[in-house]
């Protein structure tokens, strides 16, 4: 069997759903599983549904973010299907009364929870809409439940995966010889509460269900043709890459590129499962293969941006030797505040780290170091990775640009700049 993985931007709209049939006529469908994102940029209004709904006592402006998600999807389906008594409408109904009812109900001020619950709806309601749509234009299908087997802690917005349970429920619900449709990124904990995967959770989703059902190969769909060297928003020459090995898609994401999430590939690498990265536009052409093999083909500098980032050097206020047990202490605190690091650089006496602040812990951080350290930062900087760099590579990024920091590995270079 295949698994299918399409994102919110392949179904962003009617036509997006319309193309949906036609690339699973174009691709083949039997023995089949297809797991779908939210809409479009509908994850983003959930997550601001969120936000109102912890944030602020006036239900007015809750009112309007939920209209808003319904509108969204009512005028979708109100181009999919001219028959207005459809029984698609009493279904899309029926989701947002149980969402309406998780808001009316709802006590809880843990944001990770009432986030679980609420975000995953977006996922419900494309998946319906779509499986639906399918049936009527003849792609016979079964929607799936995807809560109802794959199982995790109950971590909210981080759910660890119980494999075993997982696997024996996929293996029992699943008709392998027919297509199932289903939603990545939402799972459940041992008392049905809503749990979700993570980042690039839906593309976990379909590693998950591959590795449990031992699957031929997983497929995702996205809206480029497949993984290229470089961001086209950043750079004027991008080159398409056939094929990456799991160990260099690993290494490639750990750097911040947008390839393939590593905990997607681990599952998939322990049995060998071949992933392809493919454009939803053009489903026949062949991609990007992620497999065993090449690290890279074909074998070219790979550059990877990450902006808004911030250099500090650490030194001690007596300048004595910056030891083991001051960076230790150094990582705790950037474990705590939840700061991403990117870059380390150490001398006697100064620690160097390129960090992200993502969750607004900075200044926390800022605090807590200098009661005992000095600290020098600069913000609003950018890193560039460069896997597999050559010096012609290097020059095209130095060009131009005042450079902070430069480090310089057997296969990787890292570049930190001023904007």
């Amino acid at each position: 069997m295949r698994v299918f993985k399409f994102g919110g931007a392949s179904v962003k709209d009617a036509n997006g759903v319309r193309n949906l049939k036609k690339a699973l006529d174009e691709i083949g469908y039997k023995n089949s599983i297809l797991v779908i994102s939210a809409m479009g940029k509908m994850t983003n209004a959930f997550e601001q549904l969120v936000e109102v709904t912890l944030e602020d006592d006036d239900k007015e402006e809750e009112f309007d973010n939920l209209s808003f998600i319904e509108e969204f999807h009512k005028n979708i389906l109100n181009d999919l299907f001219k028959d207005k008594n459809h029984i698609i409408f009493d279904k899309v109904d029926d989701l947002f009364d149980d969402l309406n009812g998780f808001l009316f109900d709802n006590k809880s001020s843990d944001y990770n929870f009432v986030y679980d619950q609420i975000v995953g709806y977006g996922e419900l309601l494309s998946t319906m809409i779509c499986s639906t749509y399918l049936n009527e234009k003849g792609i016979e299908n079964t929607w799936l439940d995807i809560r109802k087997c794959i199982k995790t802690n109950n971590e909210f917005r981080r759910g660890r995966v119980d494999w075993e349970v997982t696997s024996g429920l996929l293996n029992e619900k699943i008709n392998k010889s027919k297509l199932t449709i289903t939603q990545g990124f939402i799972a459940s904990d041992n008392f049905g509460k809503t749990t979700t995967l993570g980042r690039e959770g839906s593309d976990y989703t379909a590693a998950i269900i591959a590795y449990c059902l031992d699957a031929k190969d997983v497929s995702i769909f996205k809206d480029v043709a497949g993984v290229l060297n470089a961001d086209p928003k950043e750079f004027d020459k991008t080159i398409l890459l056939n094929q990456i090995s799991y160990k260099e898609a690993i290494e490639m994401a750990f750097y911040g590129a947008s390839v393939i999430h590593p905990k997607t590939l681990q599952p998939l690498q322990r049995k060998e499962i071949p992933l392809y990265v493919k454009s939803f536009v053009s489903p026949l052409e062949k991609g990007t293969s992620v497999s065993k093999g090449l690290d890279l083909e074909p074998k070219t500098p790979c550059f990877i941006v990450k902006k808004n980032q911030i250099l500090i050097s650490i030194s001690d206020k007596e300048f004595h030797f910056v030891m083991e047990d001051n960076i230790s202490e150094i990582f705790d605190y950037l474990h705590q505040f939840k700061l991403k690091v990117n870059l380390i650089q150490n001398s006697a006496i100064s620690f160097t780290v390129c960090i992200e602040d993502n969750f607004n812990k900075f200044d926390a951080l800022i605090q807590k170091l200098q009661v005992k350290y000095k600290i020098l930062y600069n913000k609003n900087l950018t890193l560039y990775t460069v896997r597999h760099f050559t010096k012609n590579a290097i020059q095209e990024i130095e060009k131009d640009k005042e450079i902070l920091i430069k480090q310089l590995s057997r296969e990787t270079a890292q570049i930190v700049v001023k904007n």
